[in-house]
């Protein structure tokens, strides 16, 4: 499989520019810039087959000091500039959410249950944790709710009488008996695409002796439709939808979509749901770079970000890296991944899209465990315990080992970054600002659910973006721009300062 190609981030072209129209901004919250990309995967279309086959204690402030660790709720465990955390584990999430080590090994299943087999979400079974009694918000496309292998883990809202016209429960949507629609402002979360129903199988595909097996398979599923039919959203939809999915009762929320750019309403909605205890997974991004898309760059203080491997624990070259920021980011498996698609059928998809809903999984799974876990707790349990999380001789951060192996993937990649490629001159709030980013990639063979051109500035995350391209942003957004790019800036004048100390 070929995946996008690895970019420096000179390769994709990171100008600033002033820019002084902004008459194609519609409302406050839906600033508009054009995202010109092609969704691509290898989607085999396959019929139904059988498959073979005490609580840890936390100080007031709901973390555990780990080492030096630099923020109460990550650990500061072995931690890499590639994959973070590393490979998350369910056996070890899940027992330490009761206070165990972790669970016994147990026999592979194999064949397309070979990414649970991964991430030991088998050993977390035999123990009878499924993510019973545990609802997970999927924020996509939509969901295939009549799928064979999803239609009896779909969530319902039971306040609310079907087909009545009527808002039963007064939460300000009408007959959503099964989640909603915030793109065309219905109750009807169908899934016409694809990819929020191969999301959700990979969450809690039933475990039927048919096609897949979730990794939380005894979860329910909320089906939240953010996303169009082509893959596009709005902050507005995708905010809407956090705080619907909180206040009607979720406790993970998988977001397998971003952008390139932060938006404040976005962090906002992010950090109600940590608040009130609901752990938000976010796809790292495709664009193969160290550094993370929006709304992932927000695990620094809510939620998990998720990079992508393969089935043999490599990353993707497509997953976008933690790089020098250190935040919540650990692996999963996101490569040729098979799941659930409409109309009783199941394909092999890849990106980060794939890999987050496995964490998810794992999140339900802990939360099965121990439903009295925060945001801040699950966060630490699951850096404490994926694939890298070994203390060393040293277990505190240190920037200049991170910088080290930048420099190191720098080489091998033979990307040529120089002082000349980044702006050094100050960013401030009043700037207009437009970002172009550029990743030129080889197309993958697709199936029914093909090639997709997508204008927006959020769509999901598969294996290939072609030519993204960022236009305006208004007013509102400069200045989440701005702290982005003096972010951006500062880590550059720290990777310039130890190339010189190298």
């Amino acid at each position: 499989m070929d995946y996008t190609n690895r970019k420096s981030i000179a390769d994709n072209g990171l100008n600033v520019a002033h820019t002084s129209s902004l008459d194609n901004f519609s409302t406050k919250d839906d600033y508009s810039f054009n995202l010109s990309g092609r969704s691509s995967f290898k989607a085999t279309l396959n019929e139904p087959k059988v498959d073979d086959g005490h609580v840890q204690q936390f100080n007031t402030s709901g973390s555990k000091i780990l080492g030096d660790a630099t923020n109460s709720s990550v650990s500061a465990l072995e931690y890499k500039s590639t994959s973070g955390y590393g490979l998350v584990n369910a056996a070890a999430g899940v027992a330490k959410a009761i206070g165990q080590n972790t669970f016994a090994d147990v026999a592979d299943l194999g064949g397309n249950n070979w990414a649970a087999d991964l991430v030991k979400a088998p050993e977390a079974w035999a123990k009878g944790y499924t993510g019973q009694d545990v609802v997970v918000a999927v924020l996509d496309t939509g969901v295939d709710y009549n799928h064979t292998d999803l239609r009896n883990n779909i969530w319902t809202n039971t306040k609310e009488i079907v087909g009545n016209g009527v808002d039963d429960d007064g939460n300000g949507y009408i007959d959503d008996a099964r989640g909603w629609n915030f793109i065309d402002t219905t109750n009807e979360v169908l899934d016409k695409n694809g990819h929020g129903t191969h999301v959700s199988g990979t969450i809690a595909g039933e475990n039927n002796g048919l096609g897949v097996t979730g990794i939380a398979y005894g979860a329910k599923i909320m089906p939240l439709k953010v996303l169009s039919d082509s893959g596009a959203g709005s902050i507005t939809s995708i905010t809407n939808g956090i705080y619907y999915a909180v206040n009607q009762g979720a406790n993970v929320i998988n977001l397998s979509l971003g952008s390139d750019f932060p938006n404040s309403s976005l962090a906002s909605a992010i950090e109600y749901a940590s608040k009130k205890g609901v752990v938000v997974v976010m796809a790292a991004g495709n664009n193969g770079l160290p550094i993370l898309s929006y709304p992932a760059s927000y695990a620094d203080k809510w939620g998990i970000a998720v990079g992508a491997v393969d089935r043999n624990n490599n990353m993707a070259d497509f997953s976008n890296q933690p790089g020098i920021s250190q935040l919540a980011y650990v692996t999963a498996p996101g490569v040729d991944i098979e799941s659930t698609l409409p109309g009783d059928q199941y394909g092999n998809y890849s990106g980060t899209s794939m890999a987050a809903p496995h964490v998810a999984g794992v999140v339900a799974l802990m939360l099965s465990a121990n439903r009295n876990l925060t945001d801040s707790q699950v966060r630490q349990i699951i850096t404490q315990t994926a694939g890298n999380s070994t203390p060393s001789a040293n277990s505190s951060f240190r920037v200049d080992s991170l910088v080290g192996q930048i420099v190191a993937d720098m080489a091998e990649n033979s990307a040529k970054v120089t002082t000349s490629s980044f702006s050094t001159s100050p960013i401030t709030e009043s700037n207009s600002i437009n970002l172009s980013l550029d990743a030129i990639s080889k197309p993958e063979t697709s199936g029914q659910f093909g090639n997709l051109n997508i204008s927006s500035q959020f769509r999901y995350y598969e294996s290939n973006l072609d030519n993204n391209t960022y236009n305006s942003l208004s007013n509102d957004q400069f200045a989440d721009l701005g702290k982005m790019l003096t972010q951006f800036q500062k880590q550059m004048d720290d990777l310039r300062r130890w190339f010189v100390n190298i």
